[in-house]
């Protein structure tokens, strides 16, 4: 019996040596390559709607003026509720494309002491007495897509989203790469802010003739219409600007009823769009990454109330604008058609 205990003692001191240097392996590897671990484990958690951090389940809002069935806003959460899994937030979400009812929306979400706020300012003047409300009740705001102007003197931590007058500028100078002479610029939502500054930026660069065609963005056959009248009676436009994704189609669809052989370029990306770019019936869109937008709004509200951190040094955090065309569509037609582009 002595035997075979000394036997059981020696093995496990073997085995307790072998574990000890695997450890030490391990740890060492870690050092190495810690960070990336760390990382593709926080991918990993939040590919399996796991928190990939334990700060406390903070609630943070988002209210858009998005209309309703519009796929932009869609790509918009997506990011948004990706960042939520990862940071353990608890997302909530609603939108009006009416200015008051947005501000309304935003002070439900005040009342129920959110800890956090993300708001677009479309219509900056209807959101200014909400947004000023929430900063006064200790609620940290962040803009996102519309509104880099007034972020700042509203009170927000800083805007995420692109410059939309160098958004527009760039339009202006791809059309005037593609030799067009005179473009229309379809605004589908009247008042809003950022699609003005849109066109003003593409008439400040364009070469060429710019007309501004206000329609109802609500009723996709009342646009179509309205390009197509318009195409009808003036057959020297070559260009249409649409500033919106949804909007594309509608604008191809009336150039081929119009017999025009204007070239359709938007605003946004979509699989639809991205389709459109690889096919020819479209000519160039202007990502402003929207799914970056969400994510990046949740994220640093997080790191905004786990550590005090605040991007942009006082600028906008921008992430467009974006030139795609023909041969950037295959390359990101995967990402569009599972909704992150």
């Amino acid at each position: 019996m002595a035997r075979v205990g000394t036997g059981v003692r020696a093995f496990r001191a073997v085995l307790a040596a072998v574990l000890g240097a695997s450890l030490v392996g391990a740890l060492a590897g870690c050092s190495s390559t810690g960070g990336k671990r760390a990382e593709d484990a926080r991918k990993a958690a939040a590919a399996q709607g796991r928190s990939a951090v334990n700060t406390p389940k903070w609630t943070i809002a988002m209210v858009t003026h998005s209309g309703d069935g519009d796929t932009f806003w869609d790509i918009v959460q997506s990011g948004a509720k990706q960042a939520a899994v990862k940071d353990n937030i608890n997302f909530l979400y609603a939108h009006s494309d009416e200015g008051q009812q947005q501000a309304q929306l935003v002070d439900s979400y005040i009342d129920k002491k959110v800890d956090g706020l993300i708001v677009t300012l479309a219509k900056p003047d209807a959101m200014k007495a909400a947004v000023a409300k929430a900063v006064r009740a200790g609620i940290p705001v962040v803009t996102v897509n519309s509104g880099a102007e007034q972020s700042k003197a509203f009170g927000a931590l800083t805007h995420i989203g692109q410059d939309e007058t160098v958004a527009g500028e760039a339009v202006g100078e791809e059309l005037d790469r593609r030799g067009r002479k005179k473009a229309l610029c379809v605004l589908h939502e009247q008042g809003n802010v950022g699609h003005e500054q849109r066109c003003a930026g593409v008439r400040e660069t364009f070469g060429g003739d710019l007309q501004n065609l206000y329609v109802d963005g609500t009723n996709m056959p009342d646009v179509q219409a309205s390009i197509e009248a318009k195409l009808q009676t003036d057959r020297a436009i070559d260009a249409v600007v649409t500033l919106g994704a949804p909007f594309a189609d509608a604008a191809v669809q009336a150039g081929k009823s119009a017999g025009s052989k204007a070239e359709v370029d938007t605003f946004d990306l979509n699989a639809k769009v991205a389709t459109g770019l690889r096919d020819g019936s479209l000519g160039f869109a202007v990502d402003q990454q929207p799914y970056l937008q969400g994510y990046e709004a949740v994220d640093l509200l997080w790191l905004y109330r786990y550590n005090a951190d605040v991007l942009g040094g006082g600028r906008p955090v921008l992430t467009g604008p974006q030139i795609i065309t023909e041969k950037d569509a295959a390359r990101l037609q995967g990402y569009t058609e599972r909704g992150t582009r």
